[in-house]
């Protein structure tokens, strides 16, 4: 038992479990057709006979991530290290909150029940997710889930983006590339990223380096490519997806290079939405 672990009721007076929310794993194998991780309810929990995903209470020191992941590991056998969080979404009752989180597996894993809330664990193909009897709630917002089974790789225009601030980074091209690559690493969870569903995003974050910025490192949470020769042609060779599940989103307020980028099949948006994310703490936690 957590301190989570009790019974909590919403703005509308209908008992919740979880004292501080709850969240959960919607965890899904990429291809042409998804697959999607369910666990069967036991008789001896609420919905018992029903399938939905893996989850429960959320303690007071937990941020929804690493809760849902917890709780995947306690009812099932679920390594949470072979799990790559995508999305967020939040489901906002007033005075208690359900979050799930949308992640990918590279392979459909050997899941099985761990505890005693866990009757089943299967792999079902996304098309036939409806066709099972859902524990409620999750048939409830099943179809608006589905819909962000996708990842998203950040490709961005670091000499464009560097640009639009007034910060003299003309001064030191490499430090201001390097300041703005650890901000864009700090960052925990993006919102408003273009064609989202879900509202807080946890991408893939690719920068390209040019000119005098070329040759610094990248860090955890923030990739760096260096352009061999032109920026935009890099950027451009960036912004086509390597996978089904896969989108791109390309950060610039280049015209030219937007039209390449969307040719490509990116989603573009200018630096202001990047530079708002590093100056504005995320709502996620």
């Amino acid at each position: 038992m957590g301190d989570g672990d009790g019974w909590a009721s919403c703005d509308a007076g209908h008992r919740h479990w979880g004292r501080y929310g709850a969240a959960g794993l919607l965890l899904y194998h990429p291809g042409d057709e998804p697959y999607i991780l369910l666990q069967k309810r036991s008789r001896l929990s609420i919905g018992g006979g029903t399938w939905g995903l893996l989850g429960g209470a959320r303690h007071s020191h937990e941020g929804p991530v690493e809760a849902a992941l917890r709780e995947a590991s306690e009812e099932s056998t679920l390594d949470p290290s072979l799990v790559r969080p995508h999305w967020l979404s939040r489901e906002d009752h007033g005075g208690w909150s359900y979050e799930t989180v949308i992640g990918s597996a590279a392979s459909r894993l050997d899941v099985r029940p761990q505890s005693f809330e866990t009757a089943g664990v299967a792999w079902v193909p996304a098309s036939e997710v409806a066709d099972q009897k859902l524990f409620p709630p999750f048939a409830e917002s099943w179809r608006r889930l589905r819909r962000s089974l996708y990842r998203v790789v950040i490709v961005v225009d670091t000499a464009n983006v560097m640009g639009s601030r007034a910060d003299g980074w003309w001064r030191d091209r490499r430090g201001a590339a390097e300041r703005l690559r650890d901000e864009v690493a700090a960052v925990d969870g993006f919102t408003g990223v273009p064609g989202a569903v879900a509202e807080i995003c946890y991408p893939r974050i690719v920068m390209v380096a040019e000119g005098a910025a070329r040759g610094m490192s990248g860090v955890p949470g923030a990739e760096v490519v260096d352009a061999p020769g032109s920026g935009d042609d890099t950027i451009a060779s960036l912004a086509e997806p390597q996978a089904a599940d896969e989108r791109r989103v390309v950060v610039t307020a280049d015209r030219e290079l937007r039209a390449r980028c969307e040719s490509a099949g990116a989603m573009v948006t200018g630096p202001r939405w990047l530079l708002d994310a590093v100056d504005r703490p995320c709502p996620a936690s």
